[in-house]
């Protein structure tokens, strides 16, 4: 019994139904030697010696005539089909079929049965159904439309099939697409259109995949769409050829990468702006250093100078001439302090609020306009990261009111908590447009962008409020 059940044709046997029930038999006696747990199921017991009725009864036919149709078919060497109702009818098909298949092993002939509830066709039907069902599974669940399109020799397009995904994508719904193609065509940006055309041509052509990516305008969302259509190609002869594939919304993902581009763009052209206001600094430095410094210390030298000769001949010093000297030593530390001043403030050394209380007052001694300033703790501790950033981006706001608010007053505030830092420079003149904010040459407010964004802060450029005039710049900087 053993070497039956690993015999190769039993295997071959059982993988044709592997669920139903299954019964060997010796081919001379017709005794049961084997049943799968579901025939079992049906003996009702694991005791294989039962009656011939009783066997009649399960399989739905005589062993008679079970044993009679095997010999018929014995030299055919192969699994074929019994009915239970018409037993030796071979023609059409039938529920509770009975497969049967004679087997020789050494000297010995056996019967393997397999009995099932339902035809071969029927198993069939429901496969295809379960393939079916399995298929509009994962197409309803997939994030886009899934499609069909041909293209004829003549170069005629439509769509074979699509998915009711097609609604929700492109406002159009799979019965329009599928009754004329043009209603897909039609929502498109021209020159899209026209790529489209021309790749479905090419892929067609040299039989590669398609891969195409273009606007659509949904007339009832009243929105502009980033789509991206790909799908394999295969011939269908006659010259036409079949496209399957999806099409997905990739506008999020589209305006993400704009953006990042035009980041990109903007910070290079950041980059060269501050790498030439470096170079003019540079320049003024080192023409502040030789013409001030330069020319003090060439005076001082010459005064030495002479005073050298003056004591070498014995003549008496001047009072006149130590006192011009003593003028010039001054005018050179004020020339020190002022090029150090502007590489890095000094007043920044005594905190953020003495140094934003100083820029105010200047502001104010300057430019003529009033300026108040405020803080909510007379001390706060800053980085010196921080305390640069908040004083520069203040510095580059009072500069651009001073040049274009027209403005009679400003108010500068610096406030502490235990989490963050907030100054706000606060003005009623004109106010700024949006469109300035997005000027190619606006380095300024690029500068002050940038300056917080690398201290993982956040900038607010807008109006003062509703109803009123003015400008209103807030920084926030994590503690």
């Amino acid at each position: 019994m053993l070497a039956l059940v690993e015999s190769q044709l039993i295997l071959k046997s059982l993988t044709l139904a592997p669920t139903d029930e299954i019964y060997v038999l010796d081919a001379n006696t017709l005794a049961l030697l084997y049943a799968s747990d579901e025939a079992q199921k049906k003996i009702g017991s694991d005791d294989l010696t039962i009656a011939p009725a009783q066997l009649e009864k399960i399989l739905g036919v005589s062993p008679a005539i079970l044993s009679r149709y095997v010999h018929q078919q014995r030299n055919k060497k192969a699994l074929f089909e019994l009915s239970v109702n018409q037993p030796l009818a071979e023609a059409g098909v039938h529920k509770n079929q009975l497969r049967v298949m004679l087997i020789q092993s050494g000297q010995t002939e056996y019967i393997l049965v397999t009995k099932s509830d339902i035809s071969p066709n029927e198993k069939v039907v429901m496969a295809l159904s379960e393939s079916e069902s399995r298929f509009q599974a994962i197409v309803s669940n997939i994030p886009g439309l899934v499609f069909q399109l041909q293209m004829t020799a003549k170069q005629e397009v439509s769509f074979h099939y699509v998915s009711d995904g097609s609604e929700a994508l492109l406002g159009l719904t799979a019965e329009e697409l599928q009754q004329d193609v043009q209603h897909l065509f039609a929502i498109m940006n021209t020159r899209d259109r026209q790529d489209l055309r021309a790749k479905l041509i090419a892929s067609a052509q040299s039989l590669e995949k398609l891969d195409w990516e273009g606007r659509v305008w949904i007339d009832g969302w009243q929105d502009t769409k980033w789509i991206n259509l790909r799908a394999t190609i295969s011939q269908l002869g006659d010259g036409v050829v079949q496209w399957d594939g999806i099409m997905l919304n990739i506008t999020q993902s589209k305006l993400e990468k704009q953006e990042i581009e035009q980041s990109r763009r903007e910070l290079e052209q950041l980059t060269a702006h501050m790498n030439q206001v470096k170079e003019q600094e540079r320049i003024s430095i080192a023409r502040e250093i030789h013409d001030d410094l330069g020319g003090n210390l060439t005076a001082i030298k010459m005064g030495l100078a002479g005073i050298t000769q003056q004591i070498t001949n014995g003549n008496a010093i001047s009072l006149e001439q130590t006192a011009s000297l003593e003028a010039i030593v001054n005018r050179t530390f004020e020339a020190v302090h002022r090029i150090s001043g502007n590489l890095r403030p000094s007043i920044l050394d005594l905190g953020i609020v003495d140094a934003l209380e100083w820029q105010a007052t200047q502001f104010k001694k300057q430019v003529g306009v009033k300026c108040v300033f405020t803080a909510n703790q007379s001390d706060i501790m800053l980085s010196t990261e921080q305390s640069m950033a908040l004083f520069r981006i203040c510095q580059e706001s009072l500069s651009n009111i001073a040049k274009y608010a027209k403005a009679t007053s400003v108010e500068i505030s610096l406030s502490a908590t235990d989490d963050e830092v907030m100054m706000q420079v606060v003005d009623n003149g004109v106010g700024i447009n949006d469109v300035d904010k997005l000027k190619t040459n606006s380095f300024g407010l690029r500068g002050m962008q940038e300056r917080v964004t690398a201290l993982n802060g956040s900038l607010n450029i807008g109006a003062v409020g509703q109803g009123q005039s003015g400008t209103k710049i807030r920084v926030t900087l994590p503690l």
